[in-house]
């Protein structure tokens, strides 16, 4: 499994798991908690999710799944703008860490740019650290501006990840802020990577996938996987997709099949826009 170095120089896996809207519907409980822990099995370790994922219900999945594996995963989860004030994240760490069942989280983002200073939630982030609750902190669809607002708050330079919406039909990023973001070694964590399942139904990508032994999901995730920095985080409860997933990991593409992916899903020629889910 290729590996994506953090700041610190730990690494964590290029390819995890989603849990957007997980933990919502009891009947998929526990074919969701099964998925999971094959996930870990596969090798699958990093796990994101949120305290607004189904109101604190994904982190609870993740809780139950994790009960006597806890050491093995990697969990990353995110504060909701409006509670990442002083005292507002570390009560909504404190909720969160409830629900995960664990005493620390690994990776704390905040969720997107609110209305709270980013001085305040930052010194919220580097408490919370201090105090072992969270290891790492970093944000999510935060675009270049905004990026460089909180980099030049952060004297560490401790981001440890910008999570963005990035996919084949989602590249509006690669224009300026994915640049900015690697001259710096930001990891990017891509959520949607198949585009809420869109992708695998998409003609172009079905035809080639076919054509080069794979599934559309497997294309699309080998893709994000040949980037720089990048790590992937699909979501399925299903065991079967699960393992086709992880299969992604051992596909290598080469220029040439790089290149007609370019051709059918072209990069960005010129500034995109933030796009967000």
């Amino acid at each position: 499994m290729k590996t994506i170095p953090l700041p610190t120089g730990e690494r964590v896996p290029a390819l995890g798991q989603g849990t957007w809207m997980m933990g919502e519907h009891p009947s998929a409980r526990a074919d969701e908690i099964a998925s999971l822990r094959l996930g870990l099995d596969l090798g699958l370790t990093l796990i994101d999710t949120a305290e607004m994922y189904g109101d604190g219900q994904a982190e609870s999945l993740i809780g139950e799944a994790l009960a006597g594996r806890r050491d093995k995963a990697f969990i990353v989860s995110k504060v909701y703008p409006h509670n990442a004030s002083a005292k507002g994240a570390i009560a909504a760490c404190e909720r969160s860490l409830k629900r995960l069942r664990t005493d620390r989280i690994d990776l704390y983002l905040l969720h997107w740019p609110g209305q709270v200073p980013l001085a305040e939630t930052l010194a919220a982030f580097r408490a919370l650290r201090e105090a072992g609750k969270i290891r790492h902190y970093g944000v999510s669809n935060f675009d270049l501006a905004q990026l460089q607002d909180w980099w030049a708050l952060d004297s560490e330079q401790g981001l440890a990840a910008n999570q963005l919406l990035y996919n084949l039909t989602r590249r509006g990023i690669e224009w300026d802020l994915l640049p900015w973001m690697h001259e710096r070694r930001i990891p990017l964590m891509a959520y949607s990577p198949i585009e809420q399942a869109r992708l695998i139904g998409d003609r172009r990508l079905i035809d080639l996938a076919r054509d080069l032994g794979h599934s559309p999901a497997q294309l699309a995730l080998a893709w994000l996987l040949a980037r720089e920095d990048t790590i992937a985080i699909p979501k399925t409860g299903q065991g079967k997709h699960m393992r086709e997933n992880a299969a992604a990991a051992s596909i290598v593409l080469d220029c040439g099949q790089l290149g007609r992916l370019d051709a059918l899903f072209a990069p960005p020629g010129g500034h995109v826009p933030l796009e967000m889910l």
